[in-house]
């Protein structure tokens, strides 16, 4: 199936509130079999939605934007689950690296000059993870959005059609907390990592434009 009408995904999301994240991605793959992703930037509590992934599909695709600004405590994390997990890190890159896109543009956007920003956004995260999605032509992307996260995921759901990218959207952790995310590392005996940067958002309440509806326009511009 490559898409639920509006009427399925309300039905899905009210039966999918009382279910666990667990079943909330056997229910995603199921839907799509052979054609799920799971995305992840290796940020915080990233392990938990990865650990979930595997249980279910142990060979699921996992995206990486590599988008070269990641410090070295978020390489030695990603390799850390990448061997923990046996992942299928499928990793992309932008079409310039780092240092190359500072030589010609300068520092990365300050937080206040939004046009920039979104510039900045589209050339090293969005373009990138549109090739990804492209090439790897998933019917429904696993994510580890959450609503708690900052105030337009707050308006999001469980499941969505993902306009941007074309893809059914499931988010199993949607309604879990920082608190049941530590229970979760706590319990399966994760490693977290604190030390991450995504320099495409420059504060936490903002989007890079994955989730956001101006990031499918700047990446086509």
């Amino acid at each position: 199936m490559s898409s639920l009408t509006a009427g399925q995904i309300a039905t899905a999301n009210a039966r999918l509130r009382s279910q666990s994240p667990l079943d909330i991605i056997r229910w995603a793959v199921a839907l799509a079999p052979g054609r799920a992703i799971v995305s992840t930037n290796f940020r915080p509590y990233e392990a938990v939605i990865l650990h979930l992934a595997v249980q279910v599909e142990p060979k699921i695709p996992v995206l990486w934007v590599d988008h070269g600004y990641n410090r070295p405590a978020t390489y030695r994390h990603a390799e850390a689950l990448r061997a923990r997990f046996n992942l299928n890190l499928k990793s992309y890159l932008p079409r310039l690296s780092a240092a190359h896109r500072d030589s010609l543009h300068g520092p990365i956007p300050d937080p206040t000059d939004e046009e920039k920003l979104q510039r900045f956004s589209a050339q090293m995260k969005l373009e990138p993870f549109q090739r990804g999605l492209r090439e790897l032509a998933p019917l429904v992307w696993i994510t580890a959005l959450r609503q708690s996260q900052n105030p337009h995921r707050a308006g999001l759901d469980i499941v969505s059609q993902d306009e941007n990218f074309g893809a059914l959207k499931v988010s199993p952790l949607f309604l879990w907390n920082d608190a049941d995310l530590e229970h979760y590392l706590s319990e399966h005996r994760l490693p977290n990592e604190w030390d991450y940067f995504d320099p495409a958002k420059a504060d936490a309440k903002r989007e890079c434009g994955l989730h956001a509806a101006w990031g499918g326009k700047a990446v086509n511009q």
